[in-house]
């Protein structure tokens, strides 16, 4: 079967393998203090430029981990955090944060996106001791539909959470699709100072597993690592996240990869268009989400691994297809035929 139903469905790419196997039979000192672990948070704070040359990097393995973690490390007991309804740490993660004692108030959204209007009637109804009070703004870029934040869209965000003394905090699991998007008019340096603090996803654009967190404000940067041990994010061979980023963004391989992987979707978008299929959120990154037509689903289960993203609707039933670095034109082509 074709394997269109996450991003993350591969071992990893050759040269991050590489990587790993090339240091076969070296000796690191543990839990990410070693030297290649160095050289990759140096590569991490080289790309986002100026404004996090002193920034914490930390390499985590997955993407839940490195939201718990750092949310709840943010945050004091009585904060909150604010997200879409959408968000990942709210519909995706087993309730992690509040299980870590920190409510999410959401609110509702179309694209995925945050709306200050929404932010704000939240931020204003929750205005005393005797209930949680709001703190910090989560975001997704790219977010859980796919759509990309411009920089005026993230530049009005920094501003609304000055006013409202909110941290803002970035979900980058797909952040490298985001940058290499024709949409995307946002670089990495221009959000490394729009955001508190944010992390480039590597599990889902060809890494064997690891997200490196970008803490940019050092008032969140205190005793970030006692807090990583307190909820074992630690990894004691820590030394095999950094050989796989220092590969990771040698010679632009993660950019390449996204680029390949939102390649492969714009390739899938068009086709289903010229075969009639309708969307149902358009974005030009690496998820595509169309209705597919009743009567094309017992063959499409036969074929493809995909997800199911809502209920039937007179359309259709909504789908979600994800492209990856390893996602071959061949593969976009057999999928087309079916429809």
């Amino acid at each position: 079967m074709i394997n269109l139903r996450n991003d993350y469905n591969q071992t990893a790419h050759p040269r991050v393998l590489d990587a790993i196997l090339g240091a076969s039979g070296r000796r690191f000192v543990g839990y990410g203090t070693d030297e290649v672990c160095a050289e990759a948070a140096g590569a991490v704070r080289k790309l986002c430029g100026r404004a996090a040359s002193a920034a914490g990097v930390h390499f985590l393995v997955g993407g839940t981990q490195t939201n718990l973690t750092a949310i709840s490390a943010f945050l004091r007991p009585h904060e909150a955090v604010v997200a879409p309804v959408s968000s990942h740490i709210y519909m995706h993660e087993t309730g992690a944060i509040e299980a870590a004692g920190h409510r999410i108030l959401n609110y509702p959204s179309a694209d995925g996106k945050a709306d200050i209007a929404s932010i704000r009637a939240l931020y204003e109804v929750h205005d005393n001791e005797h209930m949680v009070k709001p703190k910090l703004l989560f975001i997704s870029q790219a977010t859980e539909r796919g759509t990309v934040y411009s920089r005026a869209e993230m530049a009005g965000l920094r501003e609304f959470c000055d006013e409202s003394g909110l941290y803002l905090y970035v979900d980058g699991a797909r952040l490298a699709n985001t940058l290499v998007a024709e949409s995307c008019d946002l670089s990495l340096e221009e959000l490394a100072c729009f955001a508190d603090a944010f992390y480039i996803g590597g599990t889902k654009n060809g890494l064997l597993l690891g997200e490196a967190l970008v803490i940019v404000n050092p008032a969140l940067q205190e005793d970030f690592r006692y807090l990583m041990k307190q909820r074992a994010a630690i990894l004691a061979k820590g030394f095999l996240l950094g050989l796989q980023f220092r590969a990771y963004f040698e010679d632009g391989l993660w950019l390449e990869l996204a680029r390949h992987a939102n390649g492969m979707a714009t390739r899938l978008r068009e086709g289903l268009r010229a075969a009639g299929i309708s969307l149902f959120v358009d974005n030009d990154t690496n998820q595509v989400f169309l209705f597919a037509p009743k009567d094309k689903m017992p063959l499409l289960e036969k074929s493809v691994l995909f997800e199911q993203w809502a209920p039937e609707e007179a359309a259709g039933v909504p789908i979600r297809f994800v492209t990856s670095w390893a996602t071959t034109e061949a593969e976009v082509d057999a999928v087309l035929e079916l429809f």
